[in-house]
C-alpha cells in the first residue's frame, strides 16, 4: 500500500503541480544511483538524481491479483554513469529500482510509487531499455524440487556436502593468452587430467574481472596448452597475466558423483528413474522384469 505524506495529497489537489518522477536504482553489487525525468539534479531522502541520463519511462499500470505488472524504462549509456561493460556483465540484472513521485520544488515532499526488480535488458545505438518486473515475479520461481535422474545439488554446497578444499579437488592458474571472448589458454593446470574442471567454476582474483565467478563450460588441452571455455565472458575483457582459483566441477550425473567424488550417499538425484523411452515401451518377449533398476 502507498503511503502519501498529506502536504504531497495537498500539493497534488492544486490546478497547477510541480511534480516528476524519480528513479532510485540499487544495483547487485550494493552500488546505489539516482535518475529523473526533471530538468535538474534533485537531491531526495538522501540520494542526488541525475537529470543527464534521458532516463524515461513507458506507461505503467498496476492491477489486481498476482499478475506480474512491467515497465520499461528507458536512458542512455554513458561511461561517466551506466557502461556497457557494466551491463554486459551483469551488474543490473535483478538489481532494484524504486519509482518515487516528487515535489522538485520541495523535494522532501515524495511518496514511493512502487518497488521492481530489472528483467530483461536490452541494449542497442549506445541506449539501453530495461524491463521493470514487479515484486511478485518472485511467485513465479520454482520453490519445489523436480525430480530427475540427474543432481540438482550444486557441487561443493550443504546438499552436495563435499568439501572443494580437498587436495586434488581446486587449484590455481594464469591466463597465458586469450583465443577469444570466452576461451583462454592457462598455465598451472597441467596436473590435472582434461576435463576435470568442466562444469566447475572459476574466480578471477587479479585482473578487471577480479571477484567475479564464471562456469567453466570444457577443459581440454591441445597443441596451444590448457584451454578454458567460458559459458559467459561479456563485460570486462580478460588479459593475459589474470589469475584465477578453480574448482573441480560436476555433471551432475551419478556415475560421476560417485567416480570422482565418493559421494554417492548425498547424491541428490534420482539415478534409477526410467525416462520416457521406459514409460511409453510394452512388453517384448526376451525383456527383463525381474523388478530390478531399469537404469544401472
Amino acid at each position: 500500500m502507498r503511503t502519501y505524506p498529506q502536504s504531497l495529497i495537498d500539493h497534488l489537489s492544486r490546478n497547477v503541480t510541480t511534480v516528476c518522477h524519480c528513479w532510485r536504482l540499487t544495483r547487485s553489487d550494493g552500488t546505489v544511483s539516482g535518475y529523473t525525468d526533471h530538468d535538474r539534479a534533485l537531491t531526495v531522502d538522501g540520494v542526488r538524481f541525475e537529470p543527464e541520463t534521458g532516463f524515461s519511462a513507458s506507461e505503467a499500470r498496476d492491477t489486481l491479483g498476482l499478475a506480474v505488472d512491467t515497465v520499461d524504462v528507458e536512458g542512455a549509456l554513458s561511461s561517466a554513469d551506466i557502461r556497457d561493460e557494466d551491463v554486459a556483465a551483469g551488474l543490473y540484472d535483478g538489481a532494484k529500482i524504486e519509482t518515487l513521485l516528487v515535489n522538485w520544488r520541495k523535494p522532501d515532499e515524495f511518496a514511493r510509487l512502487r518497488t521492481a526488480t530489472i528483467g530483461k535488458i536490452t541494449r542497442s545505438d549506445n541506449r539501453f531499455v530495461a524491463e521493470l518486473e514487479s515484486l511478485t515475479h518472485a511467485l513465479d520461481q520454482p520453490s519445489g524440487r523436480y525430480v530427475s535422474r540427474t543432481c540438482d545439488a550444486e557441487v561443493g554446497d550443504s546438499r552436495c556436502g563435499f568439501l572443494l578444499s580437498r587436495s586434488g579437488y581446486s587449484g590455481a592458474g594464469v591466463v597465458a593468452s586469450v583465443e577469444e571472448a570466452s576461451v583462454i589458454i592457462v598455465s598451472g593446470l597441467d596436473a590435472f587430467e582434461v576435463g576435470w574442471f568442466s562444469s566447475g567454476a572459476l574466480a578471477w582474483t587479479t585482473g578487471a574481472r577480479a571477484g567475479r565467478a564464471e562456469r567453466i563450460v570444457e577443459h581440454r588441452r591441445d597443441a596451444r596448452g590448457v584451454v578454458l571455455t567460458l559459458q559467459s565472458a561479456a563485460g570486462l575483457k580478460i588479459k593475459a597475466e589474470d589469475a584465477f582459483s578453480i574448482m573441480a566441477g560436476c555433471d551432475k550425473s551419478f556415475a560421476t558423483c560417485k567416480a570422482k567424488f565418493s559421494n554417492a550417499l548425498n547424491f541428490r538425484g534420482f539415478p534409477h528413474l526410467p525416462g520416457n523411452d521406459a514409460a511409453y515401451s510394452y512388453v517384448v518377449e526376451g525383456g527383463r522384469f525381474d523388478g530390478g533398476p531399469i537404469v544401472p
